[in-house]
């Protein structure tokens, strides 16, 4: 059975909406996976039983530390070995676990899967992603969204294959079409890493790649796997949210802008690391925690990091 580590110390408002979400979770995952609780075990369990949840129906591994939000995540996470962080991803690189979910201090969550679990070889620099709601009702991907603000024409090149892994395994988009996003369609538009990224790209037999795509593409069915440096894929992703935010604020509901509800989807996964690392928002609801154990079963399920090593090796 797949073992899904879920740290329930992290987010701005732990351990009680993390433990709302496992609650939820619960009857979903069913026989489909196990959740392993990191964290203060004896108030879990008393949590779950005035909730009238089976304490049982979880495995715990106690911990007497926490990684606060505010912490410099290197020496945080060398200096808290006893925390649900450290010991979340120790439990993982031993294979205890199949993945590991927090919305804690997501800078150590960024160490931890770089120096404890570590890069896949040949992979240059790991990276998170984010899900664009299609108007036509599916999704699109953008990466980086914020783990590498500066980035060579190579690695935007690996985020192509990463995301495009990442789309067909977990999204079931058959041969993803890749774009690079720019300020126009032409060859020639853009900044020099642009340019360099879209020759390096143009001619490539490891994804299928479109061209250039524009802001204006983003929620279109003409692109699925949309490439970006960090810097500006994180801009993109906090406009979203804001506009999302300025439709909830004027009370209007749409069947479509509802979907950008981060709380869908819950986290996201670090790309091209040995293990499945899913990165929750600090914010996050018991609806986006239980989103957030969902979705890391089917990332585990499909075993999205042995498929990212089997084409990097």
């Amino acid at each position: 059975m797949i073992k899904i580590g879920f740290d329930i110390e992290g987010g701005d408002f732990a351990p009680k909406n993390c433990l709302d979400g496992a609650i939820l979770a619960l009857t979903e995952l069913k026989d489909a996976a196990k959740l392993v609780l990191f964290g203060n075990a004896d108030n879990a369990k008393k949590y779950f039983s005035e909730s009238n949840i089976n304490p049982d129906s979880f495995e715990y591994v106690h911990t007497t530390e926490v990684i606060d939000m505010g912490e410099h995540p290197t020496k945080a996470f060398s200096q808290k070995p006893n925390s649900s962080v450290f010991l979340g991803f120790k439990h993982l690189k031993e294979g205890n676990i199949q993945a590991f979910a927090s919305a804690g201090n997501t800078g150590a969550m960024l160490v931890g899967s770089m120096f404890t679990v570590k890069a896949i070889p040949g992979v240059i620099r790991p990276c998170i992603t984010s899900i664009l709601p299609k108007e036509s009702g599916g999704f699109g991907i953008i990466l980086d969204v914020g783990t590498n603000a500066d980035c060579k024409p190579d690695v935007l090149y690996q985020f192509a294959i990463l995301g495009s892994i990442f789309a067909k395994e977990v999204y079931k988009i058959s041969n993803p079409k890749v774009g690079l996003l720019n300020i126009g369609e032409e060859p020639e538009k853009g900044n020099l890493v642009s340019q360099a990224t879209y020759n390096l790209m143009k001619d490539s037999k490891d994804f299928n790649f479109i061209g250039n795509v524009e802001g204006r593409d983003l929620f279109s069915d003409m692109v699925d796997v949309i490439v970006c440096e960090g810097f500006v894929g994180n801009i993109v992703l906090k406009s979203a949210e804001a506009f999302y935010k300025l439709i909830k604020t004027r009370k209007r509901s749409d069947a479509y802008f509802d979907r950008f509800n981060y709380e869908l989807y819950g986290g996201t996964p670090v790309l091209g690391v040995n293990s499945n690392v899913i990165i929750g928002h600090g914010i996050s609801s018991a609806l986006a925690f239980k989103n957030m154990l969902l979705s890391a079963k089917d990332i585990a399920e499909v075993k999205l990091d042995e498929k990212i090593k089997t084409v990097f090796q």
